[in-house]
């Protein structure tokens, strides 16, 4: 890792990762990219059976009214507050991440999940109308936190563990904890289902998917107890601590030197994102409200697509080590665009005895979505230098992250209840693919600028 001095006379640490830092051996990278999964995956099992229980039984029971769109927007509304939540948790993890080091931030984001999650299972059936809701909305916010700050320590604590010509196939690992939390958590609702009888499940049943995090404070400790801080952030660290002005400041200081970066990096991930919940979560909704869908029969076809996500992710991770990450990256976006509106238009043509349509749709979803996922971690990794990447990883990742929000609450308003109005959501998504290629195109650009300017300042 080379230093080099900035025009305001600080020193300032190059992007890249890895490249001077201390060999921990394959087994030490193993050993992160095991944590990195671990943790990852019960974090998106957790933030992601909220959604889930949102979708199918939180419109239907604590904001039931009336209007079933009313009550799903309503239920979605929450979902959406854990996003807003998400870049709060980004600066605050990252602010102490860059400070304090990967792990601590790490192992208090999975504790703070796992909590806030138990604890969502155990909210009362109360005949005080606005309690069960306000306690949702507090758990809810709480998860948004957790999760804006756990995905930028698990990816730091892989790549940053990484060899250079493998850490697009390593950081993949911390991305695989999506799909694998989808497994999880689609995997126990749809057992939840074939075991009880509708009425247990709504009126507890619901409840155990959300209990079983408590397994999250056991992982917690466990990678306190068994993962050495990455060495990046010990040269780092190492580093700084010997500069004429020590950074007080991490987020700030990725905001005044990195700003254009950060934010073309999230909006890079406004379509993925998007796509991601209106695929997983807001077509539950559509096909269980909308076109009159079994849960048992969309659930098994979300847990179909998430198991299809699982080699596909390390696969185009590891082709991104091969021929560069922002060209698999943007076949991924150019993909989600190309794929949107027959999407669907799929959907829309699903019926109860043709669930197969539905299927199709989402399967296809999740596999191109692959693409995007895969070399995302290492990406959104070499985008900053080591001493503010914590901060900006996590902020550029979690920027994106309310328009994910938001995403099934404009689906509901767009389809309104008619099946023959889905189409309108693939155009939405057609519109964000084409935002995102743009946000690219700005990323490769800065890079040539970047490494122009520093051939000239090597002559």
């Amino acid at each position: 890792m080379n230093v080099k001095v900035t025009a305001g006379g600080a020193p300032a640490l190059s992007s890249e990762i890895g490249t001077a830092s201390p060999n921990r051996g394959p087994r030490a990278v193993r050993k992160a990219a095991f944590a990195a999964t671990l943790s990852t995956s019960l974090e998106w099992y957790d933030f992601y059976i909220y959604a889930t229980a949102a979708a199918l039984v939180f419109n239907k029971t604590f904001f039931a009214t009336d209007s079933e769109v009313v009550a799903a927007m309503n239920s979605f509304a929450t979902v959406a507050l854990g996003f807003v939540a998400r870049p709060i948790g980004g600066i605050v993890a990252g602010h102490f991440g860059d400070k304090y080091g990967r792990k601590p931030i790490l192992v208090l984001s999975i504790l703070l999940m796992g909590l806030s999650t138990t604890l969502v299972g155990l909210v009362p059936n109360t005949s005080i109308v606005w309690l069960a809701p306000a306690m949702l909305v507090c758990l809810r916010l709480l998860q948004g936190l957790a999760v804006g700050g756990q995905w930028g320590g698990a990816v730091l604590i892989v790549t940053e563990y990484a060899p250079p010509n493998r850490r697009g196939f390593f950081g993949s690992f911390a991305q695989l904890g999506i799909p694998i939390g989808m497994v999880l958590g689609n995997g126990i609702f749809l057992a939840m289902t074939w075991a009880l009888s509708p009425d247990a499940f709504m009126s507890w049943g619901w409840r155990v998917p959300f209990w079983c995090s408590l397994l999250m404070l056991v992982v917690g400790f466990a990678i306190h107890r068994y993962l050495e801080e990455t060495p990046e952030f010990q040269e780092a660290e190492a580093k700084l601590a010997t500069a004429p002005a020590r950074r007080r400041s991490p987020i700030l200081d990725v905001i005044r030197h990195n700003g254009g970066t950060l934010l073309l990096a999230g909006g890079t991930y406004l379509v993925g994102i998007a796509m991601f919940y209106i695929t997983m979560t807001g077509s539950v909704q559509v096909a269980t409200t909308t076109l009159g869908m079994t849960r048992s029969d969309v659930l098994l076809w979300i847990l179909l697509a998430a198991l299809v996500m699982i080699p596909i992710v390390p696969t185009t991770a590891y082709l991104s080590d091969r021929f560069g990450r922002k060209l698999i990256y943007g076949i991924g976006i150019a993909g989600m665009g190309i794929w949107a509106v027959p999407m669907w238009t799929l959907i829309g043509s699903a019926t109860p005895e043709n669930p197969a349509r539905l299927g199709i749709a989402v399967v296809v979803s999740c596999a191109i979505m692959s693409i995007q996922t895969g070399p995302q971690a290492a990406l959104f990794a070499e985008l900053f230098p080591p001493e503010t990447r914590y901060s900006g990883a996590s902020l550029g990742y979690q920027s994106a992250a309310i328009l994910g929000g938001m995403s099934p609450m404009a689906m509901v308003a767009l389809v309104n209840g008619q099946a023959e109005n889905v189409w309108r959501v693939g155009l939405m998504i057609v519109v964000l693919a084409v935002v995102a290629l743009i946000c690219l195109l700005g990323l490769v650009r800065r890079d040539a600028k970047r490494r122009s300017e520093a051939q000239v300042n090597l002559v």
